[in-house]
């Protein structure tokens, strides 16, 4: 089953079952993908984007919450925050178990011993290898900052 099938099908039962927090959340996640495909279709052929691709999207749309809970905390709302903070929940569902900061570390190690990567100069290559193998398993940002310290030593 794909992602947004999936999506579609945790939609309908949120409905059925009057959970109105968690239909509001899918909504937001099912506009999000549909916006996507719109971009999309004027740019390629495809009707819709890949599964791949709505990973990375549910990965943004957590990160947007993430800063969203920032502002809140200095703006001490937490009634704003617990939502934000359930919203990522509900989106996380979607996403396959996230690699921790070691494991993240070792994919780089391997990709730059594999590739014999040496310089700054090939984070693109290093960074585009990580999101066609570990697109929604892996924090990008971590990525990025690790691979830097990697590729600058």
């Amino acid at each position: 089953m794909s992602i947004r099938e999936d999506i579609e099908l945790q939609y309908k039962k949120s409905i059925k079952e009057k959970n109105v927090e968690t239909t509001n959340a899918l909504r937001l996640i099912k506009s999000a993908i549909k916006d996507k495909d719109i971009s999309f279709r004027s740019k390629n052929n495809q009707s819709q984007i890949s599964d791949q691709e709505i990973l990375i999207l549910l990965q943004s749309l957590i990160k947007q919450r993430n800063d969203s809970i920032e502002s809140f905390k200095n703006a001490d709302r937490q009634d704003l925050i617990e939502k934000e903070e359930n919203e990522i929940k509900i989106i996380k569902v979607f996403l396959p178990n996230q690699k921790s900061e070691e494991e993240i570390i070792n994919i780089i190690d391997q990709i730059i011993l594999e590739n014999n990567f040496k310089s700054i100069k090939d984070m693109g290559k290093l960074i585009g290898m990580i999101k066609n193998k570990f697109s929604g398993e892996v924090d990008m940002a971590i990525v990025g900052k690790i691979a830097k310290t990697k590729l600058t030593v």
